[in-house]
């Protein structure tokens, strides 16, 4: 059975050896860590080469410099697309979302559903989020044996997402499929068509080049059609009822673009947030009975699981102009990849930060982004699932133990475990 090796995340990988670029150094939950940490201390703002047909990057993993990409948006747009990938302007055109715009239109995006995922309207879902946790652990913890990732991890966010969204349960396996092919699209086990492969010029015009863009593009505009000139108050509803605070409305082509990325984004950070917590506790027994003696430190504990998790590596920005960036000369035009997951281990803002501490104070982690106007629309949400999951499942566990490998997304964007099997003992 493979354990994540605690003890070496945090020895130093020769700085020659450190390839961001390389997917397969993203595996083994091992060396992804040891590459940032060589950066933060050796390069903090590090040059990345890339293959052929993408140019290189700017790494950028100590998190004052993260925080300072992030916020800057005049310098370090989003505009030239926010994955490593390079796309053409036309290709911009096609595949942009909210996350692709800056300035008075991306605030005007956001405004149409900024306040179905702020604190009053969630904390109104509450009751609902408990029931439906409940039901989902009573399911999976009556197994005694399980995958956790199947059963509970991405069993819940999904439920959540499809009652946003207003569409029924049984369609859950297919939202969640859609994102593993979506987002898995540099892993062989789940992507239609690898990234890297020459068949995905065939979809480049797609999100992620990913054919399961298409599936959804048609399933959520057959939701609009119906939906249309309604009075619902689901996330389709105001997408396609409501005008942004700009005066301009969502084109077709909006629509699909901030569809889809509400059914990815809706499901894959949570999701793995959850799992990557679930791991840390049966690793760290001491941490889980401290949660289990003192319930209260929940709420203190979910910040400590999304920097533990840092369930997305990085997000790209592109220079706007030359500038100077710790140490080095940026040129405009030259992509600046800020490493999330780097920020989240800083020893000059985490102290210990290899140690997984649920009682952790002041917590400034970047899982959702640094003061930026990009800043996760649904990060209320997520803290809120996260928390009330927790809150369910930590009374109900005596004890907890892997039963084999934990594999984990083939992908430098995502940081995903794809299995979590246990057993549990109930108290």
């Amino acid at each position: 059975m493979t354990i994540l090796p605690l003890d070496s995340v945090h020895v130093p990988l020769p700085l020659d050896q450190v390839d961001l670029a390389d997917l397969d150094n993203f595996t083994d939950g091992v060396t992804p860590w040891r590459m940032f940490h060589t950066l933060r201390h050796q390069d903090p703002v590090h040059w990345q080469p890339e293959p052929e047909p993408n140019s290189g990057f700017w790494a950028v993993t100590r998190h004052e410099d993260i925080a300072r990409v992030d916020r800057d948006a005049e310098t370090f747009t989003s505009t030239r697309f926010v994955n490593l990938e390079e796309l053409d302007d036309d290709q911009i055109k096609k595949r942009a979302s909210i996350l692709e715009l800056d300035g008075v239109r991306h605030r005007a995006m956001r405004s149409v559903l900024q306040r179905q995922f702020g604190q009053s309207t969630i904390n109104q879902y509450a009751d609902f989020l408990r029931g439906l946790t409940a039901t989902t652990l009573d399911k999976a913890l009556a197994k005694g044996s399980f995958d956790f990732v199947a059963d509970v991890s991405a069993d819940f966010p999904i439920n959540v997402l499809a009652r946003l969204l207003d569409v029924p349960p049984e369609d859950n396996q297919k939202l969640i499929n859609w994102g593993n092919r979506i987002i898995g699209n540099t892993d062989p086990e789940y992507a239609d068509v690898l990234l890297e492969s020459e068949e995905s010029e065939k979809y480049r015009d797609l999100p992620f080049r990913s054919p399961a863009s298409l599936e959804v593009f048609d399933y959520g505009r057959e939701l609009a059609r119906q939906r249309r000139g309604g009075s619902g108050t689901d996330l389709v509803s105001r997408l396609v009822n409501e005008t942004p605070r700009d005066g301009v409305p969502l084109s077709a082509q909006d629509f699909d673009n901030y569809f889809l990325l509400l059914v990815v984004a809706g499901n894959e950070t949570t999701r793995h947030t959850i799992s990557h917590s679930m791991l840390a506790l049966i690793q760290h027994p001491e941490q889980l009975a401290r949660l289990q003696e003192d319930p209260s430190l929940i709420p203190v504990a979910v910040e400590e699981f999304l920097r533990w998790a840092s369930p997305v590596y990085h997000f790209r920005r592109t220079a706007t102009r030359d500038v100077e960036l710790g140490g080095k000369t940026v040129r405009e035009g030259e992509k600046v990849v800020m490493w999330y997951a780097s920020g989240n281990r800083d020893e000059k803002v985490f102290g210990n930060p290899y140690d997984f501490d649920v009682t952790r104070a002041d917590n400034d982690h970047v899982s959702f982004g640094k003061g930026s106007p990009h800043l996760c629309l649904g990060n209320l949400l997520a803290r809120t699932e996260i928390r009330i999951m927790f809150e369910e499942l930590i009374p109900r566990l005596s004890s907890i133990r892997l039963t084999g490998d934990v594999p984990r997304v083939r992908s430098n964007f995502v940081n995903g475990i794809k299995k979590l099997p246990v057993e549990v003992t109930l108290a």
